[in-house]
């Protein structure tokens, strides 16, 4: 009989083949996912003898992975910010460049606003909004996005989290003038589509295949998003409020320009992880 091990060293070696970078962390999130265990409870069993039932489950989701699809997908969650979050294909998969934004939004909000009402704009998952919220206890946040599937997951991901007294979702279109009745903000935040629409075919397979297109295009140049955000959604800014936005590589330079020209001041360029120009944020 096999042991959870040996599943997991199978694993492994898949996709390790297959040029799987994170081949390890990811092969132990699938076996441990199926087993209906922590990762510490799977590393901790792993000589206990498994059932036919687990190997075949396992073999069904590493099938898929082969075939392209993301992790995330496959077991219906991605960590982001330390936090468990609901993922599925109408939302982009959080990825650890977007939490340089949490990281400055939560400093700005807890040590230089005394007001704090906070947009995430083309919310997604939530992911960004929510991270905020729980670690602003005070603060309270909206998360907008277009697409009706998304804004499903964002409500799951409130109730994950435990934040619905201060977290709603609502349906707004990015591309268009804000809704009056959504009021007026004190930090809007976004990590809007900014891949150019003729680089998205040349994009991971694992990307450009599975995740929602919508979530991808940012249009001819990948600024379209930027564009109509910074003079559409300033009237939801209150005097002094920031806009800050994550940005493609080589984007942060443009994004500044879009800003600079629709009159947003103290503007400020944060790296991520990779000392990439990952955020832009500006002052109404």
């Amino acid at each position: 009989m096999n042991t959870y091990n040996d599943v997991y060293l199978s694993v492994r070696k898949a996709l390790r083949g297959i040029g799987v970078e994170s081949f390890t962390l990811e092969s132990r999130i699938l076996c441990a996912y199926a087993a209906e265990k922590t990762m510490d409870e799977f590393m901790r069993d792993l000589k206990l003898y498994i059932s036919e039932e687990y190997q075949e489950k396992v073999q069904g989701m590493l099938k898929r992975r082969l075939k392209g699809e993301p992790l995330a997908y496959i077991v219906g969650e991605w960590e982001f910010y330390g936090l468990p979050f609901s993922v599925n294909p109408s939302v982009l998969i959080p990825r650890v460049d977007t939490e340089i934004m949490v990281d400055q939004a939560i400093n700005m909000l807890r040590y230089r606003m005394n007001s704090k009402r906070v947009l995430d704009l083309c919310a997604g998952s939530g992911c960004i909004g929510i991270s905020v919220a729980v670690h602003v206890r005070d603060s309270s946040v909206l998360l907008v996005d277009s697409s009706d599937k998304a804004l499903e997951v964002c409500r799951r991901n409130i109730l994950r989290t435990n934040s619905s007294h201060h977290v709603t979702a609502v349906n707004a279109d990015a591309t268009k003038a804000p809704p009056a009745l959504l009021g007026t903000f004190d930090m809007i935040l976004c990590n809007p589509p900014y891949i150019p629409t003729k680089e998205i075919r040349l994009l991971d397979k694992s990307v450009a295949d599975y995740e929602p297109r919508e979530a991808l295009d940012g249009g001819k140049d990948g600024l379209d998003f930027y564009r109509s955000i910074t003079s559409l959604w300033k009237a939801a800014l209150k005097p002094g409020a920031v806009l800050m936005f994550e940005c493609g590589i080589d984007q942060a330079k443009s994004v500044r320009e879009i800003m600079e020209e629709e009159g947003y001041t103290d503007i400020v360029v944060f790296k991520d992880t990779l000392k990439v120009d990952r955020v832009v944020a500006g002052t109404r």
